[in-house]
C-alpha cells in the first residue's frame, strides 16, 4: 500500500495496489484489481474500476472514471482491462472504459498524454504517446490514435478508425475515415485541408522534411489521383526518406479508407 496521502474518505479495494508515493483525494474509489504506479496523484471524486493498471506520475482530476464496463452489449462481465502508461494528464469528468473481448480485450493509453475534460475514449481503443485531446473529444471503440496527435475540442472519431501520427483535427470535426500522418482536417464530416505545418516545425523537422511531406500531401490530395497512383508516384519522388515512408505504409494498410 502506499505511504502517500490517503484522505480518510477514500474507498480502497484490499484487492488494489497503490505504490509509494501515490495520493488519493477524498471520496474517490479505487476497486479491486487496480494497481496505481509511484508518485501517481488521484483527486477527489475519481472512480477507478478494474482490472486497470496506471503507471507512474499520473495526475487524475475530479470526476473521472477510468476502467468501467464498455458499453458494448456484447459485454458479459469478462475480465478485460484499461492500461495507462506514465505521465498523463487526465483531466476532470474524462471517463475511459475497458475492452472487449471481441476485440483486444484491453484499452490502452500510452505516455505523456494531455487529455482535457470530458474526453471519453471507448473499450479496444489504442492511443500513444504525447497527444493532446481537447475538451469533449470522444472516441468510439476500436479507435486508434497514433503518436503527437492532437485532436481538436469536440471532434468525434468513428469506430475502428487510425489517426496517424503528428495529425491534427480542427475543432468541431467529425472523422469517418482514416486519417493520414501530418494531415491537418476538419469539418463535419471532416475533410484534408493541408498539413500540420505548425506541429511539425514545434517538434524540430528540418525544412527539407516539411517540404517533402507538403509535396506528398499536394499529390495525395490534389492532382486528382486514384490513391494507388498517388502512392506510387509519392515513393518514386520521396520513398526513401523516413517521414515518406511513415506515410506510405499508413495509406496502404487502412482499412477504412482515406479520408478524402
Amino acid at each position: 500500500m502506499s505511504s502517500g496521502l490517503i484522505h480518510p474518505t477514500a474507498i480502497i479495494h484490499p484487492g488494489a495496489y497503490l505504490d509509494d508515493g501515490v495520493e488519493v483525494g477524498a471520496y474517490s474509489i479505487i476497486g479491486d484489481n487496480v494497481r496505481i504506479g509511484r508518485g501517481s496523484k488521484i483527486a477527489s471524486h475519481v472512480v477507478i474500476e478494474g482490472p486497470t493498471q496506471l503507471g507512474e506520475d499520473n495526475q487524475v482530476y475530479p470526476f473521472a472514471s477510468l476502467g468501467a464496463a464498455p458499453q458494448d452489449k456484447k459485454f458479459r462481465g469478462e475480465p478485460t482491462e484499461l492500461l495507462i502508461g506514465d505521465r498523463n494528464v487526465i483531466r476532470e469528468c474524462c471517463t475511459f472504459n475497458r475492452g472487449t473481448v471481441q476485440d483486444k480485450g484491453k484499452t490502452v493509453v500510452g505516455d505523456d498524454n494531455w487529455i482535457m475534460a470530458y474526453v471519453h475514449i471507448a473499450h479496444d481503443c489504442i492511443i500513444g504517446n504525447h497527444t493532446i485531446f481537447a475538451n469533449n473529444a470522444t472516441l468510439a471503440g476500436h479507435v486508434e490514435i497514433r503518436d503527437w496527435v492532437i485532436l481538436g475540442g469536440f471532434t468525434l472519431v468513428h469506430q475502428f478508425c487510425v489517426i496517424g501520427e503528428h495529425a491534427f483535427t480542427g475543432m468541431g470535426s467529425s472523422v469517418s475515415k482514416d486519417v493520414p500522418p501530418f494531415a491537418m482536417v476538419s469539418g463535419a464530416p471532416a475533410e484534408p485541408h493541408s498539413i500540420n505545418l505548425e506541429g511539425l516545425k514545434r517538434r524540430g523537422f528540418s525544412k527539407e522534411a516539411i517540404q517533402r511531406i507538403k509535396e506528398a500531401h499536394r499529390i495525395l490530395y490534389r492532382q486528382q489521383l486514384p490513391v494507388q497512383d498517388a502512392l506510387a508516384k509519392i515513393e518514386a519522388a520521396y520513398g526513401e526518406h523516413e517521414e515518406i515512408a511513415l506515410l506510405l505504409a499508413f495509406c496502404r494498410h487502412s482499412q477504412r479508407g482515406l479520408i478524402r
